[in-house]
């Protein structure tokens, strides 16, 4: 049986397909409403759903929809997904960065080459039977400067390929490395320095509150006059009637644009049918060899999401190397079944805990080590997804304070996590890798070796003989199969703590009959299902 579902609302390439019928269920249904969607994903039970730029995922269709966990933007932008609701509902959104990047890039020069030469405008002419050399004249690449709004992928191929035609390369992106600037021969600059160096411009930055109408009516001002303007990124950036206000005066010679705020764009948009506009229906990433990239990445990305992997691609959560996440994993897996025990032996309302890594663990990035341990908190004691997307985000939420120390390798000494809740020692456990497995190794000031699996009965108890006995009758009379037990002391006849694996949950009854034993001070039942 597949084990996943994943809804496809967009046209995808088939390998996309081939690649999701493989793995999982795949339901590939296009020109759904929203309501239709939202009715589709409910029933069908979507684990992932796969959109391009027409779908709009809200805040109202994730939560009309528990069962989602991923969200594929097969394409680069992401702005039709809200990702605020995504995070703090703990689902993953991956993107295809970089399917389409070069034939984004490609576009851009095209673009930016019919806009000097007047080539649409020019074969439109042709096809009325015109013939008018004079009125086309165009204007040389050679020799002009071309400035790039944001170097990400398709930024800098189109640096690569704008050098290539003999043309001076400025770019302005505050987060791009700047030997890699350097290396390419393009200076970073400020964006004032941008627009009043460039002949040409294109927009490759991503539609965000800060980049939304970037070209408006005071940053044309700061331009070249005669300026050429190219944006095949996001229709948002520019200010539609800033632009067509520029193009009237003349002060910007001509605009190319493949996106729109709004797609397809109304009919009385101030750009449409201008002379001096090119125009096309967002075809950046339409080559046949970019939907195939852009459908083999996001499949792949959306299925090693629903694997619990490590996914390059995710564009709400904190990049972590597949490599570190490798090395971690197996104390991920302890630090949260570690919290798991933590939070079910401590007092209600504890909202502070110390964690100390020692060995291994600390010597890395401990985000993923951290998102494990608010999972293992939280999920015993509510209905939220946590992951290493909005595991900080619930954190903060619910006002969880957490203390971390790293503590170096040593020798004799085993890679450990240890987990305080409150300032009680008694509710401190540490746990370690014993055989490949994770287990805790000391509750308290007692040392055991507990496998954390399944469901365990964990006593504070003198020592006494016959408290073993006992707490085996009254489990056997209800039932209850014991898999292991281990007793964890400070000295013969003092305090222990008895730990009994058992394959049920017993009733709380029970538990309340073996706590009031004799010689027993407390008893609790830890579960473990559902750790990592």
């Amino acid at each position: 049986m597949n084990k996943f579902t994943v809804f496809v609302a967009e046209k995808l390439h088939e390998l996309g397909q081939e690649i999701l019928s493989n793995e999982a269920t795949m339901i590939y249904e296009t020109g759904l409403s929203p309501e239709q969607l939202v009715t589709r994903l409910q029933e069908s039970e979507a684990d992932a759903l796969i959109v391009r730029s027409g779908t709009k995922v809200t805040e109202a269709l994730m939560n009309a929809v528990p069962s989602l966990k991923v969200v594929g933007r097969a394409g680069t932008g992401v702005d039709n997904i809200d990702l605020k609701a995504a995070t703090a509902r703990g689902i993953i959104v991956v993107n295809a960065p970089t399917g389409n990047s070069l034939a984004a890039a490609e576009h851009a020069i095209a673009l930016m080459a019919a806009l000097a030469r007047n080539i649409p405008q020019a074969d439109a002419a042709m096809r009325r039977g015109e013939w008018d050399r004079h009125r086309f004249i165009g204007t040389a690449l050679t020799g002009k400067t071309l400035g790039i709004v944001a170097m990400g992928r398709v930024g800098t191929e189109v640096a690569r390929r704008a050098k290539g035609l003999g043309m001076t390369v400025v770019a302005h992106d505050p987060y791009y490395p700047a030997e890699r600037a350097a290396a390419l021969g393009v200076p970073l600059i400020d964006l004032d320095a941008l627009w009043a160096q460039s002949d040409f411009i294109t927009l490759h930055a991503p539609l965000t509150d800060g980049t939304r109408h970037l070209i408006n009516t005071e940053n044309l001002a700061k331009m070249k006059a005669g300026v050429f303007i190219i944006n095949d990124a996001r229709g948002g950036l520019i200010d539609d009637q800033a632009l067509a206000e520029a193009l009237e005066s003349g002060h910007v010679a001509g605009a190319a644009l493949d996106v729109f705020a709004v797609e397809p764009p109304h009919a009385d948009n101030p750009l449409l049918g201008r002379d001096n506009v090119i125009t096309t229906p967002h075809l950046g990433a339409s080559t046949t060899e970019a939907q195939l990239d852009v459908a083999r990445e996001v499949t792949e990305s959306v299925l090693g999401a629903l694997r619990g992997e490590t996914v390059g691609s995710t564009v709400n959560a904190p990049l972590v190397a597949p490599e570190l996440m490798e090395a971690l994993r197996p104390f991920m897996g302890l630090a949260e079944s570690l919290a798991r025990v933590a939070v079910q032996l401590a007092p209600r309302g504890s909202d502070h805990l110390t964690v100390t890594y020692r060995g291994l663990p600390a010597k890395h990035d401990n985000r993923p080590l951290r998102a494990a341990i608010i999972k293992g908190l939280i999920e015993p004691i509510s209905t939220a997804r946590i992951n290493l997307v909005n595991a900080e985000l619930v954190a903060k939420a619910r006002g969880l304070k957490i203390t971390e120390i790293k503590e170096a390798a040593e020798e004799g000494r085993r890679d450990a996590i240890t987990i305080r809740v409150g300032d009680d020692q008694a509710t401190e456990v540490q746990g370690a890798l014993l055989r490949g497995q994770p287990h805790i190794v000391r509750i308290g000031d007692y040392w055991i070796d507990l496998e954390l699996r399944g469901h365990m009965l964990l006593c504070r108890n003198s020592d006494r003989p016959g408290m073993i006995g006992q707490v085996g009758t009254l489990l056997g009379t209800e039932q209850v199969n014991i898999s292991f037990m281990q007793v964890g002391r400070d000295a013969p006849r003092g305090t222990a703590v008895m730990a009994i694996g058992l394959d049920e949950l017993p009733p709380e009854r029970l538990v309340h009959e073996i706590a009031a034993l004799p010689d027993i001070s407390e008893a609790h039942v830890i579960s473990l299902n559902g750790a990592a």
